[in-house]
């Protein structure tokens, strides 16, 4: 089984260029997961379902064609499966982006570009192929669900209505 990716393997922030933008974008490094208290993990996952889902639940009040993030959507889902120690196929990521497979698998090009995820061949079906997030992937989803987590909580405690039942 080997890892497969486009990209250079470097230690320092990357600039990149995608598509038409001239203007480079900067990946910081971020701490690695393996810095993080393993309950930490735990409530970031259940962040990580709860956005996912929600985000699929929106289409009841809302038409699902006026919504378009897959690149967050693929991360939500590998990082879900990530912390859930599953090995997510390509195919699988495309499904779960909720687009074409092809802006999923373009999406996939640039995330893999830009150092976030990577692909690893299947040891025993040369035509699949696996997708994961690297330590920058797993690290920059673990500070961004932090950080959601965090300002949530800190609206939802100035909120006077938080006792209410939702809907």
């Amino acid at each position: 089984m080997t890892v497969r990716s486009m990209r250079a393997t470097t230690t320092r922030a990357t600039i990149t260029t995608i598509g038409r933008r001239s203007a480079p974008r900067l990946v910081e490094p971020a701490k690695t997961a393996e810095t993080l208290d393993p309950a930490l993990i735990v409530h970031h996952l259940a962040v990580a379902r709860e956005i996912y889902a929600e985000r699929r639940r929106r289409h009841k009040f809302l038409p699902a064609d006026l919504f378009g993030e897959p690149t967050w959507d693929i991360l939500l889902d590998l990082y879900i499966a990530a912390r859930e120690e599953r090995r997510v196929p390509t195919t699988s990521a495309c499904i779960g982006a909720h687009v074409p497979p092809t802006t999923a698998l373009r999406w996939l090009r640039i995330l893999e570009a830009r150092g976030l995820i990577e692909r690893e061949d299947d040891g025993r079906d040369g035509r699949r192929t696996f997708v994961r997030l690297t330590w920058r992937g797993l690290a920059a989803m673990d500070a961004s669900l932090a950080s959601l987590r965090k300002n949530i909580g800190r609206v939802l405690a100035h909120d006077p209505d938080r006792h209410l039942p939702a809907g």
